[in-house]
């Protein structure tokens, strides 16, 4: 397969904070979309964005002229990006988060860099050096007492009756969530496979042509019986931004980034999505922010620390499967 890309790679430093910019944004819109979705049903939502992110890269699905054609591989590869870092993602993070606690997706959501290293070792066959290991612990472990730390699971214990069914929808809840861990960490890997095919702003556009194509047939059921005029010009704002966020934004950065890091090194830079959540929960829900939550954010960024300092040549683990 040839490497086409459009422009050269970024530097490693640029690479590094395009991947973790990219994260923070997909945290703050996994923290704004919650009024969203109570204006709008999470299809109609979904397929809003597709159409709004798809008019703004209408000019970047044209096949640049220093661009080889597509092959069947990398069609099937985009498709599968869009399938599941685009249109299962949405639907589970947003239908898991509507039926568990914060507390529980935030601990669940902690497990995407070890997961994306994981799959990396498995279906890319690079090599996990120790240091990125490490950093994968520190990065779990930071999200995850910060999630612990909230306390929010016992602020109304319902009737017995009552917490029966509130117990069975939060396991379907953590189960959407973990769901959208997977598709989020397969999005990382077949993500670096495309950059060595596509340019960064092309694979944006076409997954998420495949997003818009996927949700029409429900988005047109929402969209039937919604009444648009309803919507305030706030909410329009929000929407927009939540478009552009979640389907130009930050897909371009994460490609861009994905030229020169490796997968399972930017799988740890996803810890930036928990953290940025977390961090607009504190800013416009008026959470508390004390000792415990500042040990968890000093730990997780030790792991972004540990992720993009220069390695020397260190024992790995082996990457036979």
């Amino acid at each position: 397969m040839h490497s086409i890309i459009s422009a050269p790679p970024p530097r490693p430093w640029l690479a590094y904070f395009f991947l973790a910019l990219s994260m923070a944004l997909v945290g703050s819109y996994v923290a704004l979309s919650k009024p969203l979705v109570a204006i709008f049903s999470v299809f109609l939502l979904a397929w809003l964005r597709f159409g709004i992110g798809g008019l703004c890269m209408l000019h970047w699905l044209q096949r640049p002229a220093n661009e080889a054609p597509m092959t069947a591989g990398t069609r099937g590869l985009l498709f599968l990006e869009s399938f599941l870092g685009n249109f299962l993602f949405s639907i589970c993070m947003l239908f898991g988060v509507s039926m568990t606690s914060a507390v529980a997706a935030g601990v669940i959501m902690a497990s995407i860099p070890a997961v994306v290293a994981v799959m990396s070792w498995i279906f890319l066959k690079e090599r996990i050096g120790l240091r990125v290991w490490a950093a994968v612990a520190c990065s779990a472990l930071g999200i995850g007492l910060l999630a612990l730390s909230k306390g929010e699971l016992l602020a109304h214990a319902p009737p017995a009756q009552m917490a029966d069914l509130t117990q069975k929808t939060a396991l379907w809840g953590n189960l959407l969530v973990f769901a959208a861990v997977l598709c989020e960490a397969a999005y990382a890997v077949i993500g670096k496979k495309l950059t060595g095919a596509l340019s960064p702003k092309r694979i944006t556009a076409l997954i998420n042509a495949w997003g818009f194509v996927l949700m029409t047939p429900m988005g047109l059921y929402a969209a039937w019986q919604f009444d648009f005029c309803a919507v305030s010009s706030p909410s329009w704002l929000l929407l927009l931004f939540y478009a552009l966020a979640a389907s130009v934004w930050t897909v371009w950065l994460w490609m861009t980034g994905l030229q020169t890091v490796p997968a399972a090194r930017a799988g740890v830079l996803t810890v930036m999505l928990p953290i940025s959540a977390a961090l607009v929960g504190v800013g416009v829900l008026k959470e508390p922010f004390g000792t415990p939550q500042l040990l968890a954010f000093v730990a997780a960024l030790a792991g972004v620390v540990l992720a993009t300092m220069p390695e020397n040549k260190a024992p790995t683990l082996p990457h036979s499967v």
